[in-house]
């Protein structure tokens, strides 16, 4: 490559190598860095932003150009409120780049200092006399932002009697594993019910409750799905806690004594087969599954007691196909 170079003897700006040959500045940045250094001292107090439209960046093309010249130090901004209140931002331009401590020290050398009070400005003067503040003895009110508003007090808090607060009790492993998976079962069946693994374990509890007093878990799927606010549900967790503890249906009454309860926990299955544990519901002694079994065993063979206790006992088929034979043969030599 040939090159032909000319210094030019006027209207020319230094430009630094560091500037020219940056491989992270854009052309834009270093045109608009160019540009600026070079410009006289009254026509370089406008922003940024205005001086580049004379090159034409405009948009994110001067975004980027702003972006890549503060990223390395030539371009540093300040955001301040003046006297008046409003706010202003003032740039700094260099063709050196430099850290925000250097840029802030240059900053205050530039500032000229004030020597002397400096007289208001003339403004308007308000209407009437000047006069002190009114604040008739307003005294602030506490405020509860951060506190929660109890109940009111009940009247064993009022008389100072100490209030017993009944913990509740502990819900067995099985039955929280079975109300956790109901409800994140509810998913299936209706979209905005949808619970999070963590949101289900909360609201396991609550749930666990209606397995402990004997509502079988289809029941409580049933009774979670039915009936849904027409304009659709917004938050799945309150409307199913508030469901849950709304819906609590009561415990089971006690029955006689000598019977089993549901809450002597679990029992011994008084059914066929090996020995096995079950928790009673109304008081009975034997497992839903031997129920069951005795109650198939029933529907196949209905009548095998009674067939074997009314009916005589019956021959063999070989006697009995003698005894057929026997009275054919007789039969033939009748009519011969």
């Amino acid at each position: 490559m040939l090159r032909h170079v000319i210094a030019p003897s006027g209207r020319y700006t230094k430009a630094s190598h560091d500037v020219v040959r940056h491989a992270r500045l854009s052309s834009d940045a270093k045109i608009l860095l160019l540009y600026i250094q070079g410009l006289p001292e009254g026509a370089a107090h406008q922003p940024l932003g205005e001086l580049a439209q004379r090159l034409g960046i405009k948009g994110r093309a001067f975004q980027k150009a702003k972006g890549q010249l503060v990223e390395h130090g030539y371009v540093h901004e300040w955001r301040s409120q003046n006297d008046r209140g409003r706010w202003v931002t003032e740039q700094l331009l260099t063709n050196l780049p430099l850290t925000a401590h250097q840029a802030s020290h240059l900053r205050e050398a530039d500032d000229a200092p004030v020597t002397g009070p400096v007289a208001p400005s003339a403004h308007i003067p308000a209407v009437g006399a000047p006069r002190g503040r009114v604040a008739g003895g307003y005294e602030p009110v506490e405020e509860h932002c951060e506190k929660t508003t109890p109940h009111p007090p009940s009247e064993a808090v009022a008389a100072g009697r100490p209030v017993v607060v009944e913990e509740p009790a502990p819900v067995p492993g099985p039955e929280l594993a079975a109300a956790e998976a109901v409800l994140l079962s509810l998913r299936h069946s209706n979209r905005e019910l949808h619970l999070g693994v963590r949101e289900a374990r909360a609201l396991a509890a609550d749930a666990a409750q209606w397995l402990l007093r004997g509502v079988p878990a289809s029941d409580l799927r049933r009774v979670l799905l039915a009936e849904l606010p027409a304009d659709g549900v917004r938050s799945a967790v309150g409307f199913l806690r508030h469901r849950l503890v709304q819906k609590l249906p009561d415990a089971s009454p006690p029955v006689a004594s000598g019977v089993p309860q549901a809450s002597a926990g679990l029992i011994t299955c008084e059914g066929p087969g090996d020995d096995h544990a079950f928790r009673p519901v109304g008081g009975e002694t034997v497992c839903p599954a031997c129920r069951r079994a005795a109650a198939l065993a029933q529907q196949r063979h209905p009548r095998t007691e009674a067939v074997a206790g009314a009916s005589p006992q019956r021959r063999p088929w070989r006697e009995r196909l003698a005894v057929i034979n026997a009275q054919s043969g007789r039969g033939l030599l009748d009519g011969g």
